[in-house]
């Protein structure tokens, strides 16, 4: 096996990893504490990482399995649905509760 082969091996286990943790998390309804820091909702991380893991999981196939056209069009599905991911559902900081803090 080439390195390249090996590599994308390793980004489809990947892939599959973070859509399978989007999926759970979609189902069960709960994130773990530090997901849940970063992302404003539950339903934002869950899709977030399972249509991240889904793209990345389309460009492995797309390499490994169809050349030419096919092979294009996959690729560009695949960056179309991180796109989505990235700009719908991306990670951002909840605003802080106000405590009556001012910090001074």
């Amino acid at each position: 096996m080439d390195l390249g082969t090996a590599t994308l091996l390793v980004g489809g286990a990947i892939g599959l990893t973070l859509a399978l943790f989007g999926a759970r998390m979609l189902v069960t309804g709960r994130a773990p504490a530090g997901t849940l820091r970063t992302f404003p909702g539950v339903r934002s991380a869950a899709l977030y990482h399972l249509l991240f893991g889904l793209a990345l999981l389309m460009i492995v196939v797309g390499q490994l399995l169809f050349t030419g056209v096919p092979g294009l069009v996959t690729n560009v599905l695949a960056v179309v649905v991180m796109g989505v991911a990235l700009v719908r559902y991306r990670p951002r900081r909840r605003r802080a509760v106000d405590d009556g803090h001012t910090g001074i």
